[in-house]
């Protein structure tokens, strides 16, 4: 059976990366403050989900 997701990364770190990076971004958008406000909170919140399932597994990179 084929994936429903392209490039899906597996590797929880890389993912946090991946998301800090795009709360980084989301404050530079051309939008009004608070949607790049929302943007920054929605990653941030993602890369603390992410972050606290690395250290609930142990996982290492």
């Amino acid at each position: 059976m084929a994936k429903s997701r392209l490039f899906l990364t597996l590797i929880p770190s890389k993912r946090a990366a991946a998301h800090r990076a795009m709360a980084k971004a989301a404050l530079f958008a051309n939008a009004s403050a608070s949607v790049r406000l929302k943007r920054y909170n929605h990653h941030i919140e993602k890369v603390s989900r992410l972050e606290a399932a690395i250290i609930g597994q142990g996982v290492r990179s």
